[in-house]
């Protein structure tokens, strides 16, 4: 019998597979808040890691993140679900230190060299992190799903959150996006070779340079562009530091080809992406002279996307400025 392609086996691809966000807010804002003073960070603003202080120079930050496959080739897998991991530590200005595997497989059905690839993957981009992978959990799926359970460490006083952006501060995007319409061309056979590939190198670019880059420019909150698209995690910085952020559309970088793929008479838009764009449209106001495929592109469901810095006005950092932080009714974005 043939051997299924991965992607085949899920339902949805990389970060696209998340929960709406409408809906995991919704969920969370039930839940109790926690009263210890040592959390420095918890689920209120919707940040990326939590934050725990353990003394007046060390806090622990730990985050867990693990998606169906999003690439057919195992080992690239592996790297893309790691590096999407270890990019949430990145983005609270922390150094990741130590992971653990998680994985969902149907064994019986895929057999272990499957397996075997995807976790050397997974270790291969632990080890460019000088991250050390010291076990895991495993449970029999048929939908195969991998990620990590990371740890990491800051200075309580260089935390960065995504809750403190500044009135005046421009904001950054480190890695283009259109990710998530790569992947769904790619399952529908209309992503060629070389897209494909470059799609797969920027998932597994690690955030490390651009997070000590954001550190050093005295970065006021950053976060990173995952499965809720550059728009969705931008409404969870804004409206968590209560400001309003203006956002220039033409200035966001794509992955080189993603845009005509989106000027097709049908485009590859995940479901995931559809999602985010009803829930950014909540607080975004387009202005008229954004074109289709733009609105598209900025609720891309990214998988191991780039870091959203806030930062002063005409810092040093590495990929495009892409609007500013401004004051304004919290979480109201404006596009133009």
């Amino acid at each position: 019998m043939r051997t299924p392609r991965l992607t085949e086996l899920s339902h949805g691809a990389g970060c696209a597979c998340k929960l709406p966000a409408q809906a995991l807010h919704s969920l969370l804002a039930d839940l109790p808040r926690n009263g210890d003073p040592s959390l420095l960070v918890g689920n209120e603003t919707a940040d990326d890691a939590a934050v725990y202080r353990v003394s007046d120079d060390l806090a622990i930050v730990t985050t867990v993140d693990f998606f169906t496959p999003i690439v057919d080739d195992p080992f690239d897998f592996g790297r893309i679900a790691a590096t999407n991991a270890l990019s949430d530590v990145y983005a609270m200005g922390g150094t990741p230190v130590t992971a653990l595997n998680l994985v969902a497989y149907p064994l019986e059905e895929l057999g272990g060299e499957i397996l075997r690839e995807i976790l050397r993957g997974g270790a291969a981009t632990a080890s460019e992190a000088e991250v050390s992978i010291a076990g895991g959990h495993s449970i029999d799926d048929r939908e195969p799903k991998y990620g990590l359970a990371v740890t990491g460490t800051v200075h309580p006083d260089r935390l960065v959150r995504n809750s403190t952006a500044r009135p005046g501060d421009e904001l950054f995007l480190t890695k283009p996006v259109g990710g998530g319409v790569v992947s769904t061309a790619a399952k529908r056979g209309l992503a060629p070779g070389a897209l494909v590939a470059e799609q797969v190198r920027v998932m597994t670019e690690l955030n490390r340079a651009a997070s000590a880059a954001a550190l050093a420019a005295g970065a006021s909150a950053m976060t990173d562009v995952t499965g809720f698209g550059l728009l969705g995690h931008l409404r969870e910085m804004v409206a968590s530091s209560g400001v309003g952020a203006e956002v220039e559309a033409n200035a966001v970088p794509a992955i080189a080809g993603v845009l005509d793929l989106l000027l097709r008479e049908d485009p590859p838009i995940a479901g995931g992406t559809r999602r985010n764009r009803t829930w950014a449209e909540e607080v975004v106001s387009w202005g008229p002279d954004v074109p289709e495929e733009r609105r598209w592109l900025l609720c891309d469901a990214m998988t191991s996307g780039g870091l959203l810095i806030a930062a002063p006005a005409g810092a040093d950092l590495p990929g495009a400025r892409v609007g500013r932080v401004i004051e304004g009714p919290p979480g109201q974005i404006s596009v133009a």
